[in-house]
């Protein structure tokens, strides 16, 4: 059994304190009564003082200096996605519990290598998936879950989002390069990828092209066909050149008795919800939506709710490193379709 903690604030410490820190800040401050934010670690000075600033912390400028000194039970990594795995392991093997985000990894022998070095240590993984905990999507997920919408037909996903040149240009040169970035996919659309098997199912079969026009290496465009296990047949579409803003991010699940599209900007609107049946929950698909300026939504807080739950023994991880495999496996099945211009079957082999 792995440990708990009791009696006690759960100590963090964050390594990464760029774009997506301040959501990992906020979500530790809503939480104050059970969190201690102990260190902050970033290699560049002025974003580590920001960090510190903020936070009261300790910081470091290099993460063996944090890992050497820190008291800390969780190592908060918001770091480029490429250097989650080796960052992961070393504070994985250093006796530390670890939080990533997502990706967890840009290759899919990193992620398992991750989920392995946890499992040799007892040590918890948690990687990052706030949009599960957004009150629209745990309302889909239940009525999936109570097969409301029969046998499932169609599926559709849209990330239609801008990300201009000056975005990929920011933060030291690492965004929009395979080693430790990714692409659309894997980066900004990788929420949406989680829900292709979170909420339907298992994923048989995949086709997907992809397309470059920023000056990037990898994709900022593309789209997907995916054939489920279940029989279900779907796609997606994901660019990061919508002009001139964010437009959509939604699902549309259409079934044998249900009908549902969200949308909104982020998932944040139900905007059909139509079933044959009526449960008592569907007065609340009003009280469900939000407006949200941030494509991140505002699953933070209840992420870090669950991984205090789960430290205090009272719960179990919404999404762990296995959990986490499942649509790094996914993405990396349709890099290789895109790459190879084949239709890719899952589970890989290789």
């Amino acid at each position: 059994m792995l440990d708990t903690i009791q009696n006690r604030k759960l100590k963090l410490a964050l390594v990464g304190c760029g774009r997506i820190a301040n959501n990992h800040f906020g979500a530790m401050e809503a939480h104050a009564g059970d969190i201690s934010i102990v260190g902050v670690c970033d290699t560049d000075i002025q974003a580590l003082q920001q960090a510190v600033e903020r936070t009261g912390a300790k910081g470091y400028n290099n993460i063996n200096a944090l890992l050497a000194d820190t008291d800390a039970d969780i190592i908060v990594l918001t770091t480029p996605s490429g250097q989650h795995p080796a960052q992961a392991v070393q504070a994985l093997e250093a006796g530390f519990h670890v939080i990533t985000e997502k990706p967890m990894a840009t290759r899919l022998h990193d992620g398992e290598r991750m989920v392995q070095a946890a499992d040799k240590v007892g040590k918890r993984l948690f990687v990052v998936k706030q949009n599960r905990l957004n009150a629209t999507l745990q309302l889909l997920k239940r009525a999936v879950e109570e097969k409301r919408f029969g046998k499932i037909h169609m599926v559709h996903l849209n990330v239609f989002w801008t990300r201009p040149q000056s975005y990929y240009d920011q933060g030291g040169g690492w965004r929009g390069t395979w080693e430790f970035d990714g692409g659309a996919f894997m980066n900004q659309a990788s929420h949406y990828v989680d829900l292709v098997e979170w909420l339907i199912g298992p994923v048989q079969d995949v086709q997907a092209m992809i397309s470059t026009h920023r000056d990037i290496e990898t994709e900022d465009t593309g789209v997907w066909n995916i054939r489920w296990r279940n029989g279900a047949l779907g796609s997606m579409a994901v660019t990061m050149c919508t002009y001139p803003k964010n437009l959509e991010g939604s699902i549309t699940i259409l079934g044998e008795t249900g009908t549902v599209r969200i949308g909104g900007m982020a998932v944040n609107e139900i905007q059909e919800w139509q079933f044959a049946d009526s449960r008592d929950y569907d007065e609340q698909v009003k009280a469900a939506n939000y407006e949200t300026t941030s494509v991140y939504g505002f699953g933070h807080p209840l992420y870090y709710k669950n991984v205090i739950d789960v430290m205090r023994g009272v719960a179990e991880p919404v999404t762990d490193g296995r959990e986490g495999l499942k649509s790094l496996e996914l993405l990396i099945a349709a890099y290789l379709a895109a790459r190879d211009n084949k239709t890719v079957s899952l589970p890989l082999v290789y």
